[in-house]
């Protein structure tokens, strides 16, 4: 019986470090870098970056019901009625530059659209929907005979690797048009923000 049982133990601590090893890979995989990707051109977190990360969290009870996100500076503020409240850091859509336009395109869409949807469940830890796209964008696509996508949020780490990727996740931009952030950031804003927000996305 107990050969059985070391034997036993034995197996169950082989099937350990190979799942530790496959989620390290992972995060190897999901950070490496690219030259054409203008947020992975350093190998670690920006100063700039770090302060923002390490700022007070939001009051408790705090609104917010105007989002501006700056794209090119991967920052998103957030406000309510007018007063600047925070500034977090983000990653981006994989192809980053330019306005959304059609489905699978990778790109974070720019212009004035509303948070219409949150998702507690979500395979992102949280999510805020953005109401992405509109009729112009519709008919934009539509023109060029392709769908202009959809499904754009705001959202924190893919469930499971949160503890490991963290806030490392701003070396790469990585999503497939939405805008990430950490899951203690999805957590605050999910919170904070009220229903039908405006969010303006500019390049």
């Amino acid at each position: 019986m107990f050969l059985f049982m070391k034997k036993m133990m034995n197996k169950l601590s082989l099937v350990a470090l190979l799942a530790i090893g496959i989620l390290s890979a992972f995060a190897v995989n999901f950070y490496e870098k690219s030259p054409d990707n203008p947020a992975t051109e350093h190998s670690q977190l920006s100063k700039r970056q770090l302060d923002l990360l390490n700022a007070p969290p939001l009051a408790t009870g705090s609104k917010i019901d105007k989002i501006v996100v700056r794209k090119a500076d991967r920052e998103m503020d957030v406000f309510y009625q007018g007063n600047f409240l925070k500034t977090y850091p983000i990653s981006l859509g994989k192809n980053p530059i330019g306005h959304k336009e059609f489905e699978g395109d990778m790109k974070t869409p720019e212009g004035v659209y509303a948070i219409n949807d949150r998702n507690a469940n979500s395979g992102y830890h949280k999510n805020l929907g953005i109401s992405y796209p509109n009729e112009a964008d519709i008919a934009y696509a539509k023109a060029h005979g392709k769908l202009a996508g959809g499904a754009i949020k705001i959202h924190g780490i893919k469930n499971g690797l949160g503890d490991i990727i963290g806030a490392n996740h701003l070396l790469k931009d990585w999503t497939h048009g939405c805008i990430a952030v950490t899951d203690p950031e999805i957590d605050e804003l999910f919170v904070a923000v009220v229903e039908d927000a405006m969010i303006e996305i500019l390049p």
